[in-house]
C-alpha cells in the first residue's frame, strides 16, 4: 500500500471500491496529482459492471482487514464508501482526521451517509459527492420503454402470447398524444423529458426553483402534482429519497389519476408508497407500472407485485452500463482536479436533506 509522504498539491487517495487497471490509468491520466492508494487482493471481486459491492461470499483475513483500515485511515480521499457500508464510513471519519472528501458509487449516496450517522463536525469537515448523472442515459431509456409499454399495453399483449390468445385487434396509445407528469428535473429527468418530447409528448415537470428545462411544456412544483394528476396518462419518477419525497405519490394521488394511467419509478422506493400503488393496479386507476426501484430491496419474495398481471419489476439494475465504470472514474478525476485547484466539487451531497 506505501506510505507515500502527502504534500499541498497532491491527494492521497484510498481506493474502497473494486477499480479496475484501466480505470485506475485513467484517473491517473486526467489527473496526475492524484496518489492512488490500492491493493486489489483487499477488494471484492465484481460480478457485473458496478458491483462495488462485490461478492458476498468473500471476506478479508483480520490481516487483510488491518491493512485496509489502515489505507483508508492514511488517505485525504476515498475512492468509494467502504465496503457499501455506512459503519464503515463512519469508522473511518472518525479514525481519520486528515479525511477531506468522500465520492460514493451510486447517484443516490447522500442515503449512504446519512446512514452514517455522522456528527455536524463530521459533515463540516468531510466532503461528500455522488456518481448522480452517470446513469442518466441508460434510466432515461428505461423510462421511455416504461411509458411505450404502458402505452402499447404491454400487459395485454404479454397475457395474450402467455395464453397462445389472438384476440381482436385493438387500438394502442400513441405516446405523441399524450401527457406526462416527470417528477424532478434533475440529470435523469432533463435526459427523460428531452426523449420523451423527441416522441412527441406533452411533459410536465416539477421543480422546486421552478425553472424550465428542454422539453419540458409547464413546471408546476410538487405540492400542486395532485391537481393534475387527472390530467396525466403517465407519471415518471426521478427524485431522490429524502424526507420531503417518502410517500409522495400515495392513495391521494393514486386516486387523482386518470384511470389506467402509467407509473414508471427510476428515482427511489420510498418516493411510491406501495400499499396505494397496490390498491390503485387492482382497481384500474394505474393501468401498468415499471418498476426499476422499490421501498426494501431486494423485493419481498411475498411482495404482490411480483405476480401482479400489470407490473413489471425490474431488480435494480436499469442503471447498469458498460460504460458505468467509466464515467465514475472520470468524474472522479474532474472532482479531484477542481478538489485540488480550489474550486467547488459537482454532484455534491446536501447534508440536511442527504441527496
Amino acid at each position: 500500500m506505501g506510505t507515500e509522504e502527502r504534500t499541498p498539491d497532491r491527494l492521497r487517495v484510498a481506493v474502497a471500491a473494486p477499480l479496475s487497471e484501466d480505470n485506475r490509468a485513467r484517473i491517473l491520466a486526467l489527473e496526475p496529482r492524484i496518489d492512488l492508494v490500492v491493493d486489489q487482493a483487499l477488494l471484492p471481486p465484481m460480478r457485473w459492471p458496478a458491483d462495488f459491492a462485490g461478492d458476498p461470499a468473500w471476506h478479508r483475513t483480520p490481516e487483510q482487514q488491518r491493512v485496509y483500515e489502515a489505507a483508508l485511515d492514511s488517505a485525504d480521499a476515498l475512492y468509494g464508501i467502504p465496503d457499501v457500508d455506512p459503519v464503515a464510513l463512519a469508522r473511518t471519519v472518525r479514525a481519520n482526521p486528515r479525511l477531506r472528501w468522500v465520492h460514493t458509487m451510486a447517484a443516490g449516496g447522500g442515503s449512504q451517509v446519512k446512514a452514517a450517522r455522522l456528527t455536524a463536525e463530521e459533515l463540516d469537515r468531510v466532503l461528500f459527492t455522488t456518481s448522480a448523472g452517470v446513469h442518466g442515459g441508460p434510466l432515461a431509456e428505461f423510462a421511455v420503454f416504461g411509458v411505450l409499454g404502458g402505452a402499447k399495453g404491454l400487459p395485454r399483449l404479454m397475457r395474450g402470447q402467455r395464453d397462445h390468445e389472438w384476440g381482436g385487434r385493438w387500438t394502442m396509445g400513441q405516446v405523441s398524444e399524450q401527457t406526462i407528469l416527470l417528477l424532478g428535473l434533475g440529470g435523469i429527468g432533463r435526459i427523460v423529458a428531452r426523449k420523451l418530447d423527441a416522441l412527441g409528448a406533452k411533459v410536465i415537470g416539477t421543480s422546486r426553483s421552478g425553472t424550465g428545462v428542454e422539453g419540458v411544456d409547464e413546471v408546476v412544483p410538487l405540492d400542486r402534482i395532485v391537481e393534475v394528476a387527472s390530467t396525466v396518462d403517465a407519471v415518471v419518477n426521478t427524485l431522490p429519497g429524502t424526507s420531503a419525497t417518502e410517500h409522495l405519490l400515495d392513495k391521494r394521488f393514486f386516486d387523482a389519476l386518470r384511470p389506467g394511467a402509467t407509473l414508471v419509478n427510476v428515482g427511489r422506493g420510498s418516493v411510491v408508497d406501495e400499499v396505494a400503488l397496490i390498491e390503485a393496479l387492482d382497481s384500474g386507476r394505474v393501468g401498468f407500472a415499471a418498476l426499476d426501484v422499490f421501498e426494501t430491496e431486494p423485493l419481498p419474495v411475498d411482495s404482490p407485485l411480483w405476480d401482479h398481471d400489470h407490473v413489471l419489476v425490474s431488480p435494480h439494475t436499469a442503471a447498469l452500463s458498460t460504460a458505468e465504470d467509466r464515467l465514475i472514474a472520470e468524474l472522479f478525476a474532474a472532482n479531484a482536479t477542481r478538489l485540488l485547484d480550489g474550486e467547488s466539487l459537482l454532484n455534491r451531497v446536501d447534508t440536511v436533506e442527504f441527496y
